[in-house]
């Protein structure tokens, strides 16, 4: 969520840069032979944003189906076969239910106990998706999507949340109606009493309050984190991690792209071994993997070959194979 005072401030830089803009279009004055207005050209090329009105929205459509193709060969190296993204990006599916469908509210935000923030949980215009997608992603090609693969990666990306249907083709003429399907549409609000000026539905007071204590301190605090509780140990027990098996992963450098419970660069150790749990030869097979290394069974980002000594990747794939627990 942004706070009040974001918002606030994203209007002024928002006032200011159409200040700028109105300038570069008018005639300079006093300055002869520097500058010139800008084109119209020029000022549609920036002005691509899109509004929660859909104000802005190009004219297309793209299908989950399409989606899919897209988000496996230029989103899925980051964000994860199934939105779950990694350990350097935030999941964006996740924590979110049918009832939060059916009321545009994630019950989730404001349960204490569940420790996830995923951006289908908070974010409450599909048009925020739809225009943060099409400017500034894939990270290392911006503006490269076309405006049929941006609606298609935008309805996959609900698709993968439950919100819309395998077979949906979304498109400028129907996004009205998957805004009335976000998860938490409804979870903003200018009832605040914090918002500058009285025309926003302003209330008497303010929905929060912070009171300052200046009694009764700590002598000598101590800082044993600064995490917040919920968050502390979500990666586990990392010195239990560290020990027998996964001392030899680190060994051979296996855990700076795998983690033991999560993806990385890769898939989690967990993962592997829950795919190949079903084979008979598992263990020889991932020993061959191993070896080979390979591309496109997790994603597009490949996987060398390794040369490590025959025990060890032996104990490594058997490992994998007996199911991955912790030593």
């Amino acid at each position: 969520m942004f706070s009040c005072r974001d918002v606030a401030a994203a209007a002024l830089v928002l006032a200011a840069a159409g200040s700028a803009l109105a300038q570069a279009a008018a005639p300079s004055a006093g300055y002869a032979g520097i500058g010139r207005p800008a084109t119209a050209k020029e000022l549609q090329a920036w002005d691509i944003d899109v509004r929660p009105d859909f104000k802005g929205l190009p004219k297309g459509s793209g299908s989950v189906a399409k989606g899919m193709e897209v988000w496996e060969g230029k989103c899925a190296s980051c964000h994860g076969i199934f939105g779950e993204s990694n350990e350097v990006f935030s999941p964006l599916v996740g924590g979110t239910t049918k009832d939060d469908v059916r009321t545009g509210r994630v019950a989730r935000l404001t349960d204490p106990g569940f420790p996830g923030r995923t951006t289908l949980m908070k974010v409450s215009s599909v048009s925020t998706l739809w225009d943060y997608i099409n400017r500034a992603m894939p990270w290392n090609q911006p503006k490269s999507l076309t405006v049929e693969e941006v609606y298609a990666v935008t309805a996959y990306l609900l698709n993968l949340g439950g919100v819309l249907p395998d077979d949906y083709v979304m498109s400028d003429r129907n996004i009205a109606e998957v805004q009335q399907r976000l998860p938490n549409r409804n979870g903003v609000t200018t009832a605040h009493a914090m918002w500058p000026g009285a025309g926003l539905g302003r209330a008497a007071r303010p929905d929060a309050a912070g009171v300052a204590c200046m009694r009764d301190c700590a002598t000598e605090p101590k800082v044993a984190s600064i995490l917040p509780d919920h968050a502390r140990g979500a990666h586990g027990n990392l010195a239990e991690q560290n020990r027998l098996v996964l001392a030899l992963a680190q060994k051979h450098a296996c855990t700076a792209c795998h983690g033991a419970d999560n993806r990385i660069v890769g898939p989690g150790f967990k993962e592997i071994a829950g795919k190949y749990a079903g084979r008979s030869d598992a263990e020889a097979y991932l020993l061959g993997k191993i070896r080979a290394g390979g591309q496109g069974v997790w994603g597009q980002i490949p996987m060398p070959a390794q040369t490590l000594p025959e025990g060890d990747a032996r104990a490594l794939a058997r490992w994998l194979a007996a199911g991955a627990a912790k030593p």
